[in-house]
């Protein structure tokens, strides 16, 4: 007996051994473990940053070179306009001022800071700021680079101080030739205020740079015209060239959260390792003591079942709790994200009507240059034609600007014959190409109602362009418009002969992106009963029939 409890007390060498290399892996794993994870989270971070810094910088490089893409334009535009060529040749004071006049008009089109025209000699008789103090008119600017360089060749650009404002900016010059002779040499001068202050509001510092290393846009204004900036500490640096120029943008997106996210991974590790380490010598402590008295492992075993049990449940628990916060917070984020689309949407809608707006001025300008050149005639009429097209492109830009704004135009009498007939003009292509007949009712002279022309006709285009799109294919399409006026409402009806609506898209039918075609938002009838309702109006669609087309109803207050 006194051998056996010699032996059961004692630990054999081997175990020893055992404990001291548990000892040791655990020390190891200590360490490892927590370095492993900071470094993989650390690395998954960075990736994720410089993917994302990696769009945003595209994105400022594109805007950059929209900017520049446009100013270009411009100056290529008036390198080769008549009235140009002759004031430079001969032209009077009166022509001067002509030019100086459009010149003023374009700069205020297209953003720019000045546009001006010089001699051959390198006087300017012309600019956009021809009637304020600071004119460049009479200046003698051929001592300039982007001056001189046009004399050689086509284009030129120089970025510098302007020797009158004192503010930096782009100069882009082009040479005006006729028949090989130089006129003179056109000028437009473009600032990046604003396009700065956008980037600064970025937590991503960003620089351009000359090939030579200068800096000349920038987030932070006192590295202009400075070498090549520093290196941000604890930053990646992501740089793009900007096509076109030479120049190189450089933007440093901060790693800091990268690193602080690792680190408390890290620390999670490390206590969740500690707390491995822990149960594990606890359970080695309870194996020596279940070696050495059997009864109270037994007590000790129970015990421990029950504290696991326990746990067990707890953790259940917890594990269905957060399935539950899981399933919350993914429809939380489908909410945030359908919202975010829709705010995205307008945004992207009013940016599309701002950069229509650039090349529809150069069509308006080229149409009255055109009529200005051949007065009368077809082609007279054609450009006359023309520019009231652009006008009415400039409206319907306008309004969808507007609408992305959340605002209204002003409200006032529309005639209901007129909409309808200019509903009809913006959709006759598709009604020609489906050889759709449309029935169009009596309207009684003078019925009018309360809204905005333009809003009213994108309801009515929409609607018509849905009953189109519906009788695609179909033997005997037709469209039916009746109007139906109250003492103080207007009801207008649009009917086709097309499939109708199932009860399904009947009841989604003015939820935003809810469609049944393949290539749609499910923003058109949303956007139009959102309009109707503005104007004190309504947007309906009559109840399912089995067998009959779909019928749409336009409520609006009748004109008085």
């Amino acid at each position: 007996m006194q051998d056996a409890a010699q032996t059961a007390g004692d630990s054999p060498p081997l175990s020893r051994v055992a404990g001291w290399l548990a000892v040791a892996v655990a020390l190891a794993l200590l360490v490892l473990v927590p370095a492993a994870v900071f470094w993989g989270v650390r690395s998954g971070a960075l990736q994720n940053l410089r993917a994302e810094g990696q769009a945003a910088a595209q994105s400022r490089a594109l805007t950059l070179e929209s900017i520049l893409d446009r100013q270009r334009a411009v100056v290529a535009i008036l390198a080769d306009d008549d009235l140009v060529k002759a004031t430079l040749r001969a032209g009077s004071q009166d022509m001067r001022d002509r030019v100086s006049a459009k010149l003023e008009r374009l700069r205020s089109e297209t953003q720019s800071a000045v546009i001006y025209l010089m001699e051959a000699t390198g006087y300017t008789i012309a600019a956009s700021n021809w009637n304020r103090p600071e004119s460049f008119v009479g200046h003698d600017y051929s001592f300039r680079a982007y001056f001189r360089d046009a004399l050689v060749q086509p284009t030129a650009m120089e970025f510098a101080l302007g020797t009158v404002s004192g503010k930096p900016g782009l100069y882009l010059s082009h040479d005006v030739r006729d028949q090989g002779v130089l006129l003179g040499v056109v000028v437009v001068k473009v600032e990046f205020d604003a396009l700065e202050a956008a980037w600064a509001r970025s937590p991503n510092a960003t620089h351009v740079t000359e090939a030579d290393g200068r800096v000349i846009i920038t987030t932070d204004a006192q590295l202009r015209f400075t070498g090549t900036p520093p290196v941000v500490p604890d930053s990646l640096v992501i740089a793009l060239p900007v096509r076109g120029t030479g120049w190189t943008l450089a933007m440093h997106v901060p790693t800091r959260e990268a690193s602080q996210t690792a680190a408390y991974a890290s620390g999670a590790a490390a206590l969740a390792m500690l707390l491995l380490i822990a149960l594990a010598d606890q359970a080695r402590r309870a194996r020596r003591r279940a070696f050495r008295k059997a009864q109270a492992d037994r007590t000790y075993r129970a015990e421990l079942e029950r504290a696991v049990a326990e746990r067990t449940r707890d953790l259940s628990e917890e594990i269905r709790e957060r399935q539950r916060a899981r399933q919350r917070l993914s429809r939380m984020q489908s909410d945030l994200v359908q919202a975010n689309k829709l705010a995205t949407m307008g945004q992207i809608t009013a940016g599309v009507a701002h950069e229509i707006n650039q090349p529809l001025a150069t069509i308006r300008l080229l149409a009255e240059n055109g009529q200005a050149m051949s007065p009368g005639g077809p082609a007279g009429d054609n450009l006359v034609r023309i520019a009231r097209m652009t006008d009415r492109i400039g409206q319907i830009t306008d309004q969808l600007r507007s609408f992305a704004r959340k605002a209204t135009g002003e409200i006032g009498p529309v005639p209901l014959h007129a909409v309808i007939e200019s509903s009809l003009l913006l959709t006759a292509s598709r009604r020609k190409a489906g050889d759709i007949p449309v029935h169009l009712p009596e309207i009684p002279e003078g019925l009018a109602v309360v809204g905005e022309q333009v809003r009213v006709e994108q309801i009515l285009v929409n609607l018509l362009t849905n009953a189109f799109e519906a009788q695609e294919g179909r033997a005997d399409p037709w469209i039916r418009i009746g109007v139906q006026a109250d003492t103080d409402r207007v009801t207008l009806t649009v009917a086709d002969n097309g499939p109708g609506l199932s009860a399904q898209v009947r009841d989604q039918l003015f939820a935003p992106f809810a469609t049944s075609k393949a290539q749609g938002l499910g923003l058109g009838l949303v956007i139009s009963r959102d309009i109707a309702r503005d104007l004190g109006g309504d947007l309906t669609a009559d109840d399912v029939v089995h067998g009959q087309g779909a019928t749409f109803r336009l409520t609006l207050r009748r004109a008085a």
